[in-house]
């Protein structure tokens, strides 16, 4: 089995694939107080809620958006497994090629969502991954990365608001029954989610007029459920795409 573990703001996932299928998905906090051995613990018991050893682990794979976590979650896997996971970082060669843009500050999970998505659907691709942020990247008709969007994610727009105007209250996502809501709880969740469906059928037009062809939209990441519902352009849909992508990576290294 091969574990593959995207650090992200918000969770730690922790993906488990054999014979090229992914078999579980387990999550922690990322806890920025985390030490190596408590981190081996919390992934132990997921692992056992999943009824796999640590010895059952042939290779682990990570990708970070959180730098003071990746040297303690790497710890924690080499104290389980004996290995050094394969750490995927922007000098990790790939199959996604960069055409015009400025790597110095390019998020990795830019492009672990792209080689999944490449390996899926045929360019030109913009890919929406809705998670504590939600960032777009956009792959030409070569299949070339040429960049993208980063938005304030749909939770932290609706914290922020709640955090920053005394009468608004905090509020859950719930599915809308229509358009316009009819106190302040539903005037806020219909305002989050379809601000968010509107505005990424917009992108979606505008990098369409900009690419001269219309893109595969994909939609992953932990709030695209909620909006996946909402949108009225085509799109394809694949919640895991991150760890879909590390997986592809770590084949790829063999």
């Amino acid at each position: 089995m091969i574990l593959t573990v995207d650090i992200g703001n918000t969770t730690i996932a922790l993906g488990g694939f054999q014979d090229n299928t992914l078999q579980f998905i387990r999550r922690i906090d990322s806890d920025r107080t985390l030490t190596p051995a408590i981190c081996a613990q919390q992934i132990i018991q997921q692992l056992q809620l999943q009824q796999v050893s640590a010895a059952q682990i042939q290779g682990c794979v990570v990708a970070s958006v959180v730098p003071v976590l990746t040297p303690v979650v790497c710890q924690a896997l080499e104290q389980l497994t004996g290995n050094s996971p394969c750490i995927v970082d922007k000098s990790t060669p790939c199959s996604v090629k960069i055409k015009g843009y400025d790597t110095s500050n390019l998020g990795t999970d830019r492009i672990v969502d792209c080689v999944a998505a490449l390996k899926r659907w045929a360019p030109p691709l913009a890919v929406f991954d809705m998670g504590t942020a939600t960032t777009l990247s956009v792959l030409d008709k070569d299949g070339c990365f040429c960049g993208g969007m980063i938005l304030p994610g749909l939770q932290l727009s609706v914290d922020a608001l709640s955090a920053r105007a005394a009468q608004l209250p905090p509020i859950t996502f719930e599915q809308p029954q229509k358009v316009i809501g009819t106190d302040t709880v539903s005037c806020m969740q219909y305002g989050a989610l379809y601000g968010t469906a509107g505005s990424i059928e917009g992108i979606v037009q505008r990098v369409t007029e900009e690419l001269g062809q219309a893109p595969t939209v994909v939609l992953t990441g932990g709030l695209s459920v909620h909006i996946l519902p909402l949108l009225r352009c085509p799109v394809e849909y694949e919640p895991h795409l991150q760890l879909m992508g590390l997986y592809e990576i770590y084949r790829e290294q063999q």
